[in-house]
């Protein structure tokens, strides 16, 4: 009989979640099986078996809190892998550490990190022919599926949801009593993103990618050691992927360090709201979470150090959505610099900060960074294969072809510097995986549509009207208000406007902007057209639906050309 301890936790946190079971009692195991997926708000780990034999008991269930020392199931049997003879015998955690099993494994294409980046290269490669090996540290589908896409997607749809019960009574509709009931709100959201990674774990699967889970060193240009518990791993490679993301900045600041200071990370999985939230950063990430929380009923501000929120888009959207903060009771502070977070009584703390020379103070339950994210690089051994860095020493600096100066080691998504988002490291991942198999093909960074998930949503793309002016390109603007648009009235959601950038030289639209409903959706059509050179011409030839938001995007061409239709502007 053998007991499955739970023997640490990532990060040294006290508890973890058991987030996912994967074995049933009475399933016959091997040594290695995955048995237990474990979460804490340090990050995930998975439970693996090192005995082979038949499962007893399985002492957990999934959402259960367990502890360093819990016995989480029993095996009978309990057969080493390690020995030959096949015989029973006790398992000796400790001496397994002293003599970890060694494997070796030779591979075409080996991609350290799981992410948006990582599982598509995988998949792309697999297609192409490719044996191909993941290496994934946590989950995979890395930080966007698992703690940044997906699941704060998820809670936006549960605030969106709630704000209107609160607003029934603007549709003709009674809802009494509403409230946020968070546990379930976060159950929901852990649905969603365990469906999701078992589809992306499928997909690996069916395609005959070879994952195997553990934290990887580049060794020399086409060899991977990686290690996971008491099991290491010798991968020869002919070509390397690193895509192993990015991770939260962390500033300088006095009291960072405080129990009442957050991470996006953790703020995913809150099972009681704080009263009141002051959110440090008020980029895409700090304003995102602003709404939800502010739906809920919490009490937000936002303190961002630049001059004005949501970093480098054009005035006139970033003035639109301050003004709909403010309406909504977000208070923003921009030009603001954090000085020190202070410990109060009662567990509460203080955010100190200096707005344009003027020193400040909030009183918050709960502060959350969200000043940004850094190219993650762990222990790679970079500099002992002298994998160059950009400029500023953030990042892998890659060519066209995701290439690092190493021509078969590659660099892809977050990690390499460039723009940071899902969208953009699955494609670098296809560009890597392309030119590996002998497919010519380069990265384009020209027309790369962005999403912000606030409430209104935001998406642009192309060439912002700054740009094209700081560069001294002629442009004319079309833009189309949301208030003059049917669907939009319907949905009871009419701020906002859709913007088109035309060259005026070409005629071609060369950008465009949507802060409103379904912004997220409409920028395809737009994204499609400045990709293709196509004229605002060829928009307003377009017969498009009615009754939909997308009337507008025919409208801002319109407007673009002498005039729309349904507004006087």
């Amino acid at each position: 009989m053998t007991n499955i301890t739970l023997d640490s936790i990532s990060g040294h946190a006290k508890e973890a979640k058991v987030c996912k079971i994967y074995k049933l009692e009475g399933d016959s195991i091997s040594s290695n099986d995955v048995l237990f997926e474990i979460e804490s708000s340090k990050g995930n780990k998975a439970i693996t078996s090192n005995v082979t034999g038949k499962i007893i008991s399985i002492n957990v269930e999934e959402g259960s809190m367990v502890k360093v020392g819990d016995i989480l199931a029993e095996i009978e049997g309990g057969a080493d892998n390690n020995d030959p003879t096949g015989e029973t015998k006790k398992f000796n955690y400790f001496g397994s550490l002293i003599k970890p099993q060694k494997k070796e494994l030779e591979t075409d294409i080996a991609i350290i990190g799981g992410g948006p980046g990582g599982y598509v290269a995988a998949i792309q490669a697999a297609k192409l022919g490719a044996n191909v090996t993941l290496i994934e540290k946590e989950n995979v589908g890395g930080t966007c599926l698992n703690w940044g896409c997906i699941p704060t997607k998820s809670l936006v749809r549960s605030s969106e949801v709630f704000n209107d019960l609160k607003h029934a009574e603007s549709y003709g509709l009674h809802a009494e009593l509403v409230s946020v009931d968070i546990k379930k709100v976060i159950d929901r959201k852990n649905k969603i993103v365990d469906q999701l990674v078992d589809g992306i774990r499928y997909l690996l699967d069916k395609h005959g990618v070879t994952v195997i889970k553990g934290v990887a060193q580049i060794v020399d240009e086409a060899t991977i050691y990686v290690k996971e518990k008491n099991v290491e791993f010798t991968i020869k490679s002919k070509d390397i992927i690193i895509a192993t993301g990015s991770e939260t900045t962390e500033l300088p600041i006095p009291g960072i360090t405080l129990k009442q200071v957050i991470t996006s990370k953790e703020a995913l999985d809150l099972t009681t709201l704080p009263e009141r939230l002051v959110i440090i950063g008020g980029g895409v990430i700090g304003m995102e979470f602003a709404f939800i929380f502010n739906s809920f009923g919490v009490k937000v501000s936002v303190v961002e150090y630049f001059d004005h929120i949501l970093g480098n888009i054009d005035a006139d959207i970033y003035e639109e959505m301050t003004q709909i903060a403010r309406q909504k009771g977000i208070h923003i502070f921009t030009g603001s610099k954090v000085e020190e977070i202070i410990e109060s009584e009662h567990e509460e703390c203080v955010v100190a900060f200096d707005n344009q020379g003027t020193k400040k103070f909030i009183c918050a339950d709960m502060v959350l960074m969200a000043a940004g994210r850094t190219p993650y690089v762990g222990d790679l051994n970079l500099a002992g294969l002298n994998i160059q860095l950009n400029e500023n020493n953030k990042g892998i600096k890659v060519n066209g072809k995701m290439q690092t100066n190493l021509s078969n080691i590659y660099a892809i998504g977050d990690v390499t510097g460039h723009i940071q988002l899902a969208h953009v490291a699955s494609h670098q991942g296809i560009v890597a995986v392309n030119n590996i198999m002998g497919h010519e093909s380069e990265m384009d960074y020209a027309v790369v549509p962005s999403a912000i998930f606030t409430s209104p949503e935001i998406a642009v793309v192309g060439v912002s009207e700054a740009e094209a002016l700081s560069n001294g390109i002629e442009i004319v603007v079309g833009k189309f208000p949301f208030q003059a648009n049917g669907k939009a009235l319907t949905l009871g959601e009419s701020q906002g406007f859709v913007k088109l950038i035309k060259a005026k030289e070409t005629n071609e639209i060369i950008g465009g902007a949507v802060i409103g409903p379904h912004a997220t959706d409409l920028i395809g059509e737009i994204t499609l057209a400045v990709k293709n050179g196509l004229t605002a011409e060829s928009i307003i030839e377009t017969i498009h639906a009615h009754p939909t938001t997308a009337e507008s995007i025919h409208e801002s061409a319109l407007a673009t050309e002498g005039g729309a239709l349904h507004f006087l502007g």
